[in-house]
């Protein structure tokens, strides 16, 4: 990739409102995956909750995505991006809202999942409308979505942290005023689409792209890589039992990595190596850092956890690149069907991280199964490896498809 003409910097000038506005909801959307890491031991004392009923707030989240994906494609085809943007910030702003009156466990597990609902809408829409209104090529438009995902990752955590230290319930209050600036923003500024062309999806389209070999192969991998991620997010602010504030600076030097590699570092390997065998080599070195976080160390278990970041920002790219570019399937149809399988895995993970390790009797158990989950995903991937890499040389291909 040419660092003159898809720098983030370049990306960035003569860019329109819309992508501006988009961009900032999408910054607020996906700090919503790690904003409650800070919070999740506030969380249980408060309402007096178990480790396995909180890691919860991650599984309805992500259940309810995953059973989502499946429609927003067809949705946003049938009513247009902008409308599926708004409702998808709608649901966010009340779900956030709610939260922080929520009343009990159960309570704030069901409110999640409405919260996850409104992500899918808007997370599956935004990259087609940064997309479709930015000037300057599809490979700067894309650096601008990663950079979105990344300054997310990393500021969640940290603004969890900052309100969670006042109470748990700040985070959530914080996060419904910001969703709620950028629901009117999107209203007045984003352009309607309601008399264009679009091609229809059925609903199971998705489903049926997996079919591909190429493209299933490559989806189980991002589950089990995904799975991985999930319980890092989820599992390790109980294996280090410190306060928000201190998980919350953790997790934004994890963020800060993600958006580092995922912009800048990815791009660079997949020119290098061609995407497939970058994303072996990268969920190798996540299935490495795993083992590491296994090792009953506090001060290692940090570091494995920011260094992770590298490999998730390479990951996130890299996966979607490949499943973007291995079957012939229209870029929605693959992307929904890709990332069902994809969030699928991040739900079990979340789900069963405290399971795990009650069934295998220590803490640090749930990073050892997710070694051997990337290790299989890396399997997976190699599987016809020695037929010709489709995109070796583009590196603009890396930057291609969904994300959170």
């Amino acid at each position: 990739m040419s660092a003159d003409n898809h720098s983030l910097l370049s990306a960035v000038k003569g860019q329109p409102k819309q992508v501006w506005i988009t961009a900032f909801a999408a910054v607020i959307a996906f700090m919503g995956i790690g904003l409650v890491d800070p919070i999740l031991l506030s969380i249980a004392e408060g309402l007096d909750a178990t480790p396995q009923q909180t890691t919860l707030l991650f599984s309805s989240y992500l259940a309810i995505q995953v059973l989502a994906m499946l429609v927003t494609s067809s949705a946003s085809a049938k009513f247009g991006a902008k409308r599926t943007v708004l409702i998808g910030l709608t649901l966010i702003v009340v779900a956030t809202a709610l939260c922080a009156a929520a009343g009990s466990i159960e309570q704030l597990i069901g409110l999640r999942a409405v919260w996850g609902l409104g992500n899918a809408f808007f997370i599956a829409t935004a990259l087609s409308v940064i997309v479709g209104a930015a000037t300057g090529g599809q490979a700067g438009a894309i650096l601008l979505y990663e950079a979105a995902l990344g300054l997310g990752l990393s500021v969640g955590p940290l603004l969890g942290a900052v309100l969670g230290h006042i109470s748990w319930r700040g985070p959530f209050v914080g996060t419904s005023v910001l969703m709620a600036c950028a629901l009117v923003l999107c209203a007045v500024f984003l352009r309607s689409d309601v008399h264009e062309k679009r091609d229809r999806i059925r609903l199971l389209d998705p489903i049926r792209a997996l079919k591909h070999g190429g493209l299933l192969r490559t989806s189980v991998g991002s589950a089990f890589y995904t799975a991985g991620f999930f319980a890092v997010l989820a599992w390790s602010p109980f294996v280090l039992e410190w306060g928000a504030i201190e998980i919350g600076l953790v997790f934004f030097g994890w963020g800060l990595c993600v958006a580092v590699a995922g912009v800048v570092l990815a791009p660079r390997l997949a020119a290098r190596l061609g995407e497939r065998h970058a994303t072996v080599v990268s969920v190798l070195t996540y299935a490495v850092l795993l083992l590491v976080m296994v090792v009953p160390s506090k001060p290692l278990l940090v570091a494995a956890i920011i260094l992770s970041g590298l490999a998730s920002g390479l990951l996130n790219t890299l996966f979607t690149g490949t499943a973007m570019s291995v079957s012939g399937a229209p870029r929605p149809v693959a992307s929904a069907g890709y990332n069902f399988c994809r969030w699928l895995g991040g739900a079990a993970s979340a789900t069963l991280v405290g399971h795990v390790a009650e069934w295998l009797g220590f803490d640090h158990a749930p990073f050892l199964v997710s070694a051997v989950l990337c290790v299989l995903a890396a399997g997976l991937l190699s599987v016809g490896s020695k037929r010709r890499d489709p995109r070796t040389v583009p590196a603009e291909a890396a930057l291609v498809g969904e994300e959170f």
